[in-house]
């Protein structure tokens, strides 16, 4: 059997998966990844550490693929972040993930700057402290020394691609939000100006597009894993763009949109033109080039999504407990689903800016700070519940109309979108309908897609959705219009009232600066 590899290395787990060239999944290999938090903000992760551990990962899979061929490799990874090598391709120091906040400070003075706007509109992306911009202009004000012995600034995949076939590059999606212009889905050297990185210009490596351009394996890391010297390795796009691509997104005469609902909550919206990119005026959120010609995604998202739920169940699982009763969270998430449908409707509003670290989409306010508005003694454990279920669908509302609007369908990935209550009562606040992505990898599925169109198996990707993604959604679940009437006046109160939220916010955090919490 003829199979492709898909590499998938997150911020929690590295997998690679096998999949066969119709896209169904043969075998997943997996291994825990590693990142260290410091004191001061940063998040690291060993360079070196993270290609060995890719390396174990694809033995592993490929002691159950015995007598199988593998025909193409292609690889993704978590976004943003700096991972610095030198001239001979060693690391230089350990990489800045997504999670680092060391460059927070600089990104609050600089969106106060005359650039800032400018930036946005060629980039089509909110500046935030994880983006490789802000992490290399900290490294040049604080470290110069790193950034003076460093050659080249890759992304997480980009340094298992060179790993993997010697090539020093990344993908147009990381190129664009990082320090380019989304229109020419490439580095921009005014974005390089505009953020003063002029003299560190040539960090950046060559973009390529893995639906269309591959290296080969190197006969070194053949050797390593027991593969043929040459076989066609593709650099995928950014992780988040993969998944969506797995999950659905792009779906050729359909209207579609893509929410991830995880720890937090991903909202994109598929745009098949350049001239339909629409930017807010509050600068905030993604605009992401789609590893289709001339399309893209626009995305926003919010910090803390099943994070609200989570909170709630295990306020529930602490009182069982204290009865003798144990339960976990993934079995009230489902139980508990009946009773929060049963439970009425736009009773209350909840803000889900559960978070300790704020607020990203479509504001971003690192203070913001969950809250109920309009409890009453009537109100029990269940109806705050269904308040969470609505804050949440009211969250990707307000992040759907940042990004242009709401899509006519939505496909939904991600643990909760298992829930029944959570579909229904999302579908009617967002009055779209919804199919749920039930593919299982689904970033490793859409960088295997990418690699499938690269090699030919497929003449295009809207020839390889229809057997890759097709099969894995579920029926359209209309939503109830009735209650889209009801929820559409409560959600202006929604953006109504956390617009009043912020000198709150602050007023909380100095409070709490006082009383040393």
């Amino acid at each position: 059997m003829d199979l492709l590899l898909g590499i998938d290395a997150g911020t929690s787990v590295i997998k690679v998966v096998a999949f066969d060239l119709k896209g169904n999944q043969i075998q997943v290999a997996a291994k825990a990844n590693h990142y260290e938090i410091l004191s001061n903000g940063g998040v690291e992760q060993e360079l070196d550490r993270t290609w060995t551990d890719t390396l174990e990962v694809i033995r592993q899979i490929l002691e159950k693929l015995d007598g199988n061929q593998i025909v193409g490799i292609a690889v993704t990874g978590q976004g943003s972040g700096t991972w610095l090598i030198d001239e001979d391709g060693s690391p230089v120091g350990r990489g800045w993930l997504w999670l680092d906040a060391r460059a927070a400070d600089l990104v609050e003075s600089y969106g106060k700057s005359s650039k800032a706007r400018r930036r946005f509109e060629l980039t089509g992306t909110g500046l935030a402290s994880c983006d490789q911009g802000p992490q290399l202009l900290w490294m040049k004000k604080h470290h110069p020394e790193i950034l003076q012995e460093s050659t080249t600034v890759f992304h997480c995949k980009d340094w298992l691609y060179f790993n993997l076939t010697g090539v020093r590059a990344t993908d147009p999606s990381e190129s664009v939000f990082s320090c380019g212009d989304f229109r020419h889905r490439d580095f921009s050297d005014e974005v390089i100006e505009l953020l003063g990185l002029t003299e560190q210009k040539a960090l950046f490596p060559k973009v390529i597009d893995g639906t269309k351009k591959y290296h080969p394996l190197s006969d070194n890391v053949a050797k390593l894993c027991g593969l043929q010297s040459g076989i066609p390795v593709m650099l995928g796009y950014v992780d988040v763009i993969c998944t969506a691509l797995g999950s659905g997104l792009y779906d050729p005469g359909y209207q579609t949109g893509c929410t991830i609902i995880g720890s937090t909550g991903m909202h994109m919206r598929y745009v098949d033109s350049v001239d339909e990119i629409k930017l807010n005026q509050e600068s905030t959120g993604y605009t992401m080039v789609f590893p289709v010609d001339g399309t893209y995604s626009q995305m926003q998202s919010n910090m803390a999504a099943t994070l609200n739920i989570d909170w709630m169940l295990d306020l529930a699982i602490d009182v069982l407990k204290f009865q003798g009763i144990q339960k976990n969270r993934s079995d009230l998430f489902i139980d508990l689903d009946q009773q929060i449908l049963d439970a009425s409707p736009a009773e209350f509003l909840y803000h889900p800016y559960i978070s300790q670290a704020g607020e990203r989409g479509p504001f971003i306010n690192a203070n913001a700070r969950a809250s109920f508005i309009g409890l009453s003694s009537k109100h029990g454990y269940f109806d705050m519940l269904r308040g969470v279920y609505e804050g949440l669908s009211f969250a990707a509302r307000d992040c759907y109309e940042s990004a242009g609007g709401v899509p006519a369908e939505v496909r939904l990935s991600g643990g909760a979108a298992r829930s029944k209550a959570l579909r229904k009562i999302m579908g009617s606040v967002l009055k779209t309908r919804f199919r749920t992505a039930e593919r299982g990898e689904a970033g490793a599925s859409g960088v295997a897609m990418m690699a499938a169109v690269c090699l030919g198996i497929y003449p295009n990707m809207a020839a390889c959705v229809k057997d890759w993604v097709h099969p894995y959604l579920s029926e359209a679940e209309e939503y109830d219009a009735s209650k889209g009437q009801i929820y559409d006046s409560l959600y202006h109160n929604y953006v109504e009232a956390r617009g009043a939220y912020p000198p709150i916010w602050q007023s909380l955090k100095k409070q709490g600066e006082l009383l040393g919490t």
